[in-house]
């Protein structure tokens, strides 16, 4: 008994087509110029051995796959492509869509949240954190509901903390700008 990828293999559907004479002079003006990327290249080739018109060569898929080193799925894909959306469709790869959510932030809302961190934390806080400033977000109606997990990841993509990283602290004799954690990150001079 044979296993399903062999009976595949058997049974490939072969798209028959024809290029005409502007098309076939098109692909090989791409390919002289090699000024495009490798995909586009290589599917030019691949139209070009699979022309069946009377100038094209009207090679077999598996010699199309041994000349050009491609598997026989790109050379169907090229094929189907060509014939159903087009030349321009067969050489340029799809714009695949960003799968999932989208994004939750825009740079309106993004803006808000780094207003808001810069702002004075609310009374009984020393500063901003980060399920205040989420539940504040929700308070100003920005969202319905959002984590502050995802409060933090905006803030970091920002290049933002809510601790200050640079401050002048008098260190040792001399004035520094110290990390909070008392590290010089560069010595001032003072006249």
């Amino acid at each position: 008994m044979s296993s399903p990828l062999t009976l595949r293999k058997c049974h490939r559907n072969v798209t028959p087509f024809s290029l005409t004479p502007e098309q076939r002079t098109s692909l090989i003006g791409l390919i002289s110029s090699g000024r495009e990327s490798a995909r586009k290249l290589t599917r030019a080739r691949i139209l070009l051995k699979a022309d069946e018109s009377e100038t094209g060569p009207a090679y077999a898929d598996k010699q199309i796959r041994e000349a050009l080193e491609v598997s026989l799925s790109t050379i169907e894909r090229t094929r189907k492509t060509f014939v159903l959306e087009g030349l321009s469709a067969a050489l340029t790869p799809k714009q695949r869509s960003r799968g999932g959510r989208s994004p939750k932030f825009d740079g309106e809302r993004e803006a808000h949240l780094i207003a808001l961190v810069c702002s004075e934390p609310p009374e009984g806080h020393a500063r901003w954190t980060l399920r205040l400033l989420a539940d504040k977000m929700v308070e100003l109606k920005h969202f319905t509901s959002i984590s502050h997990e995802c409060i933090r990841r905006v803030l970091k993509k920002t290049n933002f903390t809510l601790a200050p990283t640079a401050v002048v602290y008098p260190h040792g004799g001399f004035a520094g700008i110290h990390n909070s954690d008392g590290r010089c990150l560069r010595p001032l001079c003072v006249p």
